[in-house]
């Protein structure tokens, strides 16, 4: 299995199309965002990542989340989640993860994402300082 892509995400919808094929409608995809307020601050961020099994694959796996002061594997560890699945050999599934991060000050953090013990895709993550 792999991760295909890993996104901060607004929302998203699940859709059926023709075939019988599955399209997701993912809004308010983003790289950055203001702070509500000054910091320190708290911002739960939704990381969306699609996951495909290829077809002589077993279908079940460990996804797994830290969200990251850096894009060093030894960066500061902000927060963490890990979560077993399945997914149809063959098929794709999708992870929402959402954390929880206490932050001190304003810039990139980065969630480490993985299936297994698979190499690490990051995904970065600005915080701006708050809009007045």
């Amino acid at each position: 299995m792999h991760i295909v892509s890993a996104l901060f995400v607004d929302t998203f919808e699940m859709k059926s199309a023709p075939g019988p094929a599955t399209h997701i409608d993912m809004m308010g995809v983003f790289f950055s965002l203001a702070a509500p307020n000054p910091v320190p601050v708290t911002i739960e961020p939704h990381l969306m990542a699609l996951i495909y099994c290829q077809a002589d694959e077993p279908g079940s796996g460990v996804f797994e989340v830290i969200f990251k002061d850096g894009f060093e594997d030894n960066a500061e560890q902000l927060a963490r989640n890990v979560s077993p699945f399945t997914v149809e050999p063959g098929k794709f599934t999708y992870r929402l993860v959402r954390g929880a991060l206490e932050l001190t000050k304003y810039g990139l953090i980065f969630a480490h994402c993985r299936v297994d013990k698979q190499p690490w895709h990051k995904v970065p993550l600005t915080l701006l300082p708050p809009v007045s």
